[in-house]
C-alpha cells in the first residue's frame, strides 16, 4: 500500500453507498406524490387522492445508504478519537477540517432527506365540505430531496478527501527532535 493513501476498497465502498444514495434521492425528487382534488358525489365531500407513494421509501432508502457510508468510514478511521495519534501538521490540520465539513453536510443532507420522506408521506386525506372553498392538496415542495442529493455528493467529496488526509496523518511518522549529548544551556557537568 502507498503511504497516505489508505485502504482502496474503503475509498471504493464510500464511493458507491453516497452514489447509491445520490441515486435514490433523486429518484425520490422525481416521484415525488402529488395530490388531485376529488369531490365525492354520493357523501358529498371533497378530498384529495394521491399517486404512488413511492418517493418516501426512495428518500428512506438514500437516508440509509448515506448512513451507511458514514458509518463504513467513521468505523474504519475510529471517529478520530480512537486509534492511533495523528501526526502533527499540515495533514493533520486537513483531516480535521474534512472530518469537521464532512459531517455538517451529512447532518444537512440525513435532515433534507429524511425530512423529505416524512413530508411525502404525510397526505391530507379527507376534507369536509366546510372548507370547500379553499381547499389544497399538500404535497411535498419542489427541491427538498434535490438538496438532499447535492449535500450527499458533498459529503461523499469530504469524506474521500478526509480518508485521504486522515491517512496521510496517521501513516507519516512523527518528526523528532535531534538527541543533544550535552546542555545548550553552557553549564558544566559536575560530580
Amino acid at each position: 500500500m502507498v503511504e497516505g493513501r489508505g485502504s482502496t476498497l474503503v475509498h471504493i465502498l464510500v464511493v458507491i453507498l453516497c452514489l447509491v444514495a445520490f441515486g435514490f434521492a433523486i429518484a425520490a425528487e422525481r416521484r415525488r406524490s402529488v395530490g388531485t382534488l376529488f369531490r365525492d358525489d354520493r357523501t358529498n365531500e371533497t378530498y384529495c387522492i394521491y399517486n404512488s407513494d413511492v418517493a418516501t421509501g426512495y428518500g428512506v432508502g438514500a437516508f440509509l445508504f448515506l448512513l451507511s457510508g458514514e458509518s463504513l468510514l467513521m468505523g474504519v478511521t475510529k471517529c478520530m478519537c480512537f486509534g492511533r495519534p495523528l501526526t502533527p501538521g499540515g495533514n493533520r490540520a486537513w483531516s480535521i477540517i474534512y472530518f469537521v465539513s464532512s459531517w455538517v453536510t451529512f447532518l444537512v443532507a440525513e435532515a433534507c432527506l429524511i425530512a423529505g420522506a416524512s413530508k411525502n408521506a404525510y397526505h391530507t386525506k379527507y376534507r369536509g365540505m366546510i372548507y370547500a372553498q379553499n381547499i389544497s392538496c399538500e404535497s411535498l415542495r419542489k427541491g427538498v430531496f434535490v438538496a438532499g442529493a447535492v449535500f450527499v455528493v458533498a459529503t461523499m467529496i469530504l469524506n474521500v478527501y478526509y480518508y485521504m488526509y486522515f491517512n496521510k496523518a496517521t501513516t507519516t511518522p512523527a518528526s523528532h527532535k535531534a538527541n543533544r549529548v550535552s546542555s545548550t544551556v553552557g553549564m558544566t557537568g559536575y560530580a
